[in-house]
């Protein structure tokens, strides 16, 4: 059975951080040409710049260093600081043409992972998350987590080059001035440190809570109609709000404690320029009245100048890795929401010797036991026989187990103990995919896609020709309605059908099944939306459809099985009759007493 675990909600390790930030940064190595190029850019870029506070230096020592002012040096190095600053401004706009390029290829890559993982994903998972919960993932997530990819990681990446040259330039001036950030970097490393362990939960928490936000709004805009039929706009409305309350909660608390650490780092960065300032200054009057207490100590003005540009250099990096350190924190909570659905793990791999299922209709059920949950079986010891061309009807009261049966057939969960054989083949032998090719299904909840009619028809067959299309439509009732349409089978369907009557989608995918030349066919309250006048319309549609097949109908409406070779009855995941329906109520059992609840005043 595809079990799905419970996501962690325990906080990441300092290993898993790492390791989500090396899946994260891994996205960058498929595009190997783009990230060398970015490279480039960033450090020519950033080495250019660097160069800017030095000359500033040169520049100053001829206007104020002994002897007369040299114009025409101060003029050559102001023209190379000028020059260079602009190369370095050009290069880093191509860099940010590069990223943007990278950025769009590593969203598109990345959703297209996730959303590829999840059509491989088993039935179960999606029965316990919300759509608008794994929506959130495929768009906000991913989102999330790219813009750090294309621009917080890089940025680190640049901000680590300007670091370096700058503690190397400074150390050329002034290896004494240095000693400042040996008080101030400490501080500040401290102080993010210990901030970063309460602030990560927050933003963890901050995606969940949107997650679920989403997931309720999905729900709620879906179910309009029955909110609006049963007035209870306000109340949707108050929950809603409430939901909104602890996502804004969640985002103000992540964001607030987020925001200290820039300021603080700020702040301290700010005290170490002027402490730079101020011994430069003394170290400068020494050093002119020459009492310098030793040639470290000495310094020219225009160094001192180019010292406190490279200490701002020096320092802005480490304040802005403060600032994006928000931002990191919530993209690993979001890299984590997105790799937790990746690293589900998909339909087990069909067995080696898996033989591709040719059905000619015979399944046999040998005491199957189920349960979505271990601890709570639904069904018992489930046998029943069913012969090719059979049709069988499962009835039963809401939660006896009658689509858990279909699930189970269709292979979207495994079994727990037993055994479900088709020809004689136990449903593990053969491969998932001809055996759910083997099935046609009509659901109770209909799903059509955003195309024209004419391909949700033939979703089935895209070989069908236009005849076996409007042939299939015919029969199904529904090629009257589709003529009516201004573009007839070429109209346009917007997502899910919601242009349509649920009764209209519901025969279009009668009419999809129709096209179908599957063995097996299942019916699961495939007549629920229909009006009676149509369903007794299409009785005889329905049984072209059945005819040479086998079948299995869920049905409340207990006219729609009374044609049924064998009706089995199930209750609490057990089968209580069988039979067919004269027989049933002739014994004047369960079945009898269904029947009689709908048809006998």
């Amino acid at each position: 059975m595809n079990k799905q675990p419970t996501p962690a909600k325990t906080p990441m390790t300092g290993k898993q951080r790492a390791r989500v930030l090396w899946r994260i940064t891994r996205y960058l190595f498929r595009y190997p040409g783009l990230v060398i190029l970015a490279l480039f850019l960033m450090i020519s870029a950033n080495l250019l710049a660097l160069a800017g506070p030095k000359l500033s230096g040169l520049a100053i020592d001829e206007i104020v260093g002994p002897g007369e002012v040299n114009f025409e040096r101060v003029f050559l190095f102001c023209g190379l600081m000028i020059a260079f600053y602009a190369a370095s401004g050009i290069l880093s706009y191509i860099l940010s043409v590069v990223m943007v390029n990278l950025s769009q290829r590593i969203t598109y890559t990345m959703r297209k992972e996730v959303f590829d993982h999840l059509t491989d994903l088993p039935v179960g998972f999606f029965d316990s998350h919300q759509t608008g919960e794994i929506v959130s993932r495929l768009s906000y997530d991913i989102d999330t987590v790219n813009a750090s990819l294309s621009n917080d990681v890089l940025q680190v990446c640049a901000n680590s080059i300007t670091i370096v040259g700058s503690f190397i330039m400074m150390l050329t001036i002034s290896p004494v001035l240095i000693c400042v950030f040996v008080i101030t970097v400490p501080i500040s490393l401290i102080f993010t440190k210990y901030k970063s362990t309460h602030i990560r939960p927050l933003f963890r928490k901050r995606s969940a809570k949107l997650g679920e936000l989403n997931g309720f709004a999905e729900e709620m805009l879906s179910g309009q109609k029955t909110i609006r039929t049963y007035g209870k706009e306000q109340v949707i409305t108050d929950r809603f709000d409430l939901r909104n309350q602890e996502a804004c909660e969640a985002y103000y608390k992540a964001d607030y404690h987020g925001s200290v650490i820039g300021p603080t780092v700020n702040f301290v960065s700010n005290l170490s320029i002027a402490l730079i300032t101020l011994l430069g200054s003394i170290f400068y009057m020494f050093s002119l009245g020459g009492t310098a207490i030793h040639p470290l100590f000495v310094i020219k003005l225009g160094d001192v100048g180019s010292f406190v540009q490279y200490a701002r250099k020096f320092a802005g990096p480490i304040n802005e890795f403060a600032n994006i350190f928000s931002e990191l924190q919530s993209a690993l909570s979001a890299a984590e929401r997105v790799f937790g659905v990746i690293d589900q793990d998909p339909e087990p791999a069909d067995k080696p010797d898996a033989v591709e299922l040719d059905a000619k209709g015979q399944v046999t059920l040998h005491r199957v036991e189920f349960g979505y949950v271990p601890e709570k079986q639904i069904l018992h010891g489930l046998s029943v026989k069913v012969e090719p061309g059979q049709t069988v009807a499962i009835v039963g009261p809401t939660g006896a187990g009658k689509t858990t049966i279909i699930n189970l057939l269709m292979r979207f969960y495994d079994i727990d103990a037993g055994q479900i054989t088709f020809d004689g083949i136990p449903i593990t032998d053969a491969t998932r995919d001809s055996l759910r090719k083997s099935f046609t299904m009509v659901l109770q909840d209909t799903w059509l896609f955003g195309g024209t009619i004419r391909d949700n028809i033939a979703y089935g067959r895209e070989d069908a020709t236009d005849e076996e299309v409007v042939e299939a439509a015919k029969s199904a009732k529904i090629h009257h309605f589709i003529m009516s349409l201004p573009n007839g089978y070429q109209t346009k369907l917007a997502d899910g059908g919601v242009n349509l009557s649920k009764g209209q989608r519901q025969l279009i995918t009668i009419a999809r099944a129709m096209l179908s030349r599957a063995p097996m066919l299942i019916l699961d309250e495939a007549t629920s939306n229909v009006d009676s006048r149509t369903e007794h319309q299409i009785q005889d549609a329905m049984m072209a459809l059945m005819k040479g097949k086998t079948c299995f109908v869920i049905a409340h409406r207990l006219s729609t099985v009374q044609h049924a070779d064998n009706i089995l009855v199930v209750k609490d995941g057990n089968i209580i009759e069988s039979g067919t329906h004269e027989q049933l109520l002739e014994r004047g059992g369960f079945y009898a007493s269904l029947y009689g609840a709908q048809f006998v005043n």
